[in-house]
């Protein structure tokens, strides 16, 4: 169904995006630009709206899995592949801009970059950035998975991909689907195992960061490395 056969021209995202920008337009309107077209007897800007509700905004919906995003009815493959890339896009872009010799010796870049990489996901991830000499991100990727309270990382493995990337430095970053961004006593534990195991290869571990939504916390700012 064409969207501007369902909605008044002044009601149109393309028409406003195109007149106003990106920025003018709400999450439900730039969700209809990238669908394109509803489902029968639903526009599209009522399906991008009623998407925000059943995976509680934005962020859900773009943490969905793709199982998820086919469980809604009518959706279809083609529109729950096009709502994975869009949260791939947007964590490369960031990933781009932190490897423009953009030394990460301050955690606002990072962080951002967590945010968006983990704050959606509802079980438990563990990244790791390893970082050269002069701070700059030379490679990233995912350590561990786990179930909705808890994932395996081993310091070992840390270590060996930072050696594997010969890195000078590590962050690494995982989150709390609970919602609570504070380290835990296990994430202590954790953090001090893993600084330990990587001096003995002279790598520097330069922050363990912990994610939960729109929140961030360092340990290294909290003065826990």
């Amino acid at each position: 169904m064409n969207l501007s056969v369902r909605l008044p021209e002044h009601g149109r995202p393309r028409e406003r995006l195109l007149r106003h920008g990106a920025a003018a337009l709400s999450d439900a309107e730039l969700l209809a630009i990238a669908l394109r077209t509803g489902l029968p007897g639903l526009d599209v800007l009522n399906l991008g709206n009623q998407l925000l509700d059943r995976f509680s905004g934005l962020r859900g919906l773009l943490g969905a899995t793709p199982e998820e995003l086919l469980a809604v009815p009518g959706l279809g493959a083609a529109k729950a592949c096009m709502l994975a890339a869009v949260l791939e896009l947007a964590r490369r872009a960031i990933e781009e801009d932190l490897t423009r010799d953009t030394a990460l010796d301050h955690p606002r870049r990072v962080k951002q970059y967590c945010k968006t990489t983990l704050g959606h996901r509802r079980i438990e991830h563990c990244v790791g950035l390893y970082l050269d000499s002069q701070l700059r991100l030379i490679a990233s990727g995912e350590l561990a998975r786990g179930t909705l309270s808890q994932a395996s990382v081993y310091p070992r493995e840390v270590v060996r991909e930072a050696l594997r990337h010969h890195a000078a430095a590590v962050i690494i970053a995982h989150n709390h689907p609970s919602g609570l961004a504070e380290p835990s006593a296990a994430d202590q534990a954790f953090t001090r195992h893993l600084k330990q195991a990587l001096a003995l290869v002279d790598v520097r571990l330069l922050d363990h960061l912990i994610v939960a939504g729109n929140s961030v916390v360092s340990m290294a700012e909290c003065g826990a490395l």
